[in-house]
């Protein structure tokens, strides 16, 4: 793969606007579609916006924002997005027939060694693949929200995507500075939204259970298992906890532990009365059209102040790590 490349994105929704400027930054030329033309229009504005913010906390030192705005071009058609693609990647609404119609149609429009991404939070590669003639070449990439900032990328081959459009997809990322870790199964959720929704499951039980309020739970978490896990992973806490201390907290605990599949009632309620959070203005927290800017803002100034000292500090040695784990 050439050190610039042609990246088209497809989509420029929440996701899509963020990853085209992740490769912009690294100066990829992208080029963008979205069928709805006010997606369209307000892609380069939310973008400049963002660089302005990471500019001001000093993230990017001497950073030229127009130089970046201009690697990006924003498409009429998809297939004037499509044009000349080496990689691409979709970031389109959550229904597997409309991606699996769309892969169908990007692989009869580029070339035969373009790689398709897909960002799909919710579908196996292997099930978007399912109609296209070379699903070696698919494969998912799943980004968290907001992309420019979160370091992480899934990278999650499909039961036919090749082992080089794995290594080039993963390459590709850790050049635009992401933290791309791979996974070795296919699996429903994939990796981090499993454990999400596992802590999720526990964390409104207790808010069903008035243990605490919203508010304190959200401030406990940050400050404990938040705070630690920004600097070492669950695994290695667990490590320094003590496997045998742990053991017994966990045995004795987990007969407590909500265990059910059921969906909340809390949330349940909240569904079904159209609060749905931020975007309606209500869910567990009451938003204003003020304090949504307001904590939006603080959202992204401290993930930004993260990034910043993510970036910037010695980072784990994956050599060492791996060497670490044959000697073992």
């Amino acid at each position: 793969m050439p050190t610039q490349k042609q990246i088209s994105v497809i989509g420029l929704g929440t996701m899509g606007h963020g990853i085209a400027q992740a490769f912009a930054v690294h100066g990829h030329q992208v080029r963008c579609f979205d069928p709805l033309e006010q997606a369209r229009e307000s892609t380069l504005p939310r973008i400049q916006e963002n660089l302005q913010r990471e500019v001001a906390v000093g993230l990017f030192d001497g950073l030229d924002i127009e130089n970046v705005l201009g690697n990006i071009r924003i498409c009429q058609t998809e297939s004037d997005a499509l044009e000349s693609a080496v990689f691409v990647t979709e970031a389109v609404a959550e229904d597997l027939e409309l991606k699996q119609a769309m892969f169908s149609r990007f692989e009869q429009q580029v070339t035969p060694h373009t790689i398709l991404a897909s960002n799909t939070s919710t579908w196996k590669m292997s099930d978007i693949a399912v109609a296209m003639k070379s699903p070696t070449r698919a494969i998912n990439t799943h980004w968290f929200n907001p992309p420019h900032i979160v370091p992480l990328v899934e990278v999650i081959p499909g039961q036919h995507t090749s082992e080089e459009v794995t290594s080039d997809t993963m390459a590709l990322l850790e050049s635009i500075g992401k933290t791309a870790v791979r996974l070795r199964k296919e699996i429903p959720g994939f990796l981090v939204n499993r454990i999400q929704i596992a802590m999720y499951r526990e964390i409104l039980d207790l808010l069903e259970q008035d243990v605490a309020s919203a508010e304190d739970i959200d401030r406990a978490f940050r400050a404990s298992v938040g705070f630690r896990s920004a600097a070492i992973g669950p695994l290695q806490v667990y490590d320094f906890a003590g496997i045998d201390i742990n053991s017994r907290v966990y045995r004795e605990l987990i007969q407590e532990i909500r265990s059910n599949r059921d969906l909340h009632k809390l949330v349940q309620q909240l569904v079904e009365q159209g609060d749905w959070g931020v975007k309606t203005g209500q869910g567990i927290f009451k938003y204003t059209p003020e304090l949504i800017d307001q904590r939006m803002s603080e959202r992204d100034e401290r993930y930004l102040a993260l990034k910043k000292l993510f970036y910037t500090s010695p980072q784990p040695n994956r050599a060492a790590d791996l060497t670490a784990e044959t000697t073992d």
